[in-house]
């Protein structure tokens, strides 16, 4: 199988749990919930995303002809270091690409893989972390793993029946729209309200980095 991946790069992970983490990011090209364009954002069912993972044409990107050859290119943006070696897989949505054989050549070139995920497909099995961020409007199939991260406010959202699956944590992030300072405040209020749920910022926006 060959893989469209929107950029491929090296920073800190911005968001959740391990907020802070050296990692390799691969944006797959596509997504399930948006065409990613546009003229498509008012029909489809996640309307505020804030990523382009439009076409092949970021740093790092390309269409790469099978999973040794995206394996070697996270190992070559990772460097020389052999420890800890991490890599987010993340989108648009990437479960619309991952297959065994990538899970595979990541874990033999020596990546714990993490995935971020609408959740509307399941996880692989053989991924090491998984963070998924329903979106309102859609069937999530996928309903434990290790991270929950809900972007606040999302109109339509049972926060109960979330509290149901099965996530060791429970986040919530303010969406980053115009109305920024507003959705801020009422994460914070759902925390106070919630206990069970904790407050994530996009770090990542705060300090420059993708």
């Amino acid at each position: 199988m060959s893989y469209a991946v929107k950029e491929l790069f090296l920073t800190l992970q911005g968001e959740g749990v391990r907020s802070g983490r050296r990692a390799v990011f691969v944006r797959f090209a596509g997504c399930n919930l948006w065409s990613g364009r546009e003229q498509d954002r008012a029909s489809a069912v996640c309307r505020f995303c804030d990523t382009d993972f439009v076409g092949t044409d970021g740093d790092g990107g390309g269409k790469f002809p099978d999973a040794a050859a995206l394996a070697a290119a996270v190992s070559d943006c990772w460097g020389a270091e052999a420890a800890e070696r991490y890599v987010v897989l993340t989108g648009g949505e990437p479960m619309l690409q991952v297959d065994d054989a990538l899970v595979d050549a990541l874990h033999d070139a020596g990546f714990e893989i993490a995935i971020e995920s609408n959740g509307t497909l399941a996880a692989h099995p053989g991924i090491d972390w998984v963070c998924i961020s329903p979106k309102a409007g859609s069937e999530v199939v996928q309903r434990s793993g290790d991270e929950l991260k809900l972007v606040w406010p999302q109109a339509g959202t049972d926060v109960d029946a979330l509290e149901e699956w099965e996530f060791a944590n429970f986040l919530v992030q303010p969406m980053d729209s115009e109305a920024g300072e507003e959705n801020t405040r009422t994460a914070i209020a759902l925390v106070l309200e919630r206990p069970r749920w904790r407050l994530t910022l996009q770090s990542h926006k705060m300090l420059g980095l993708r």
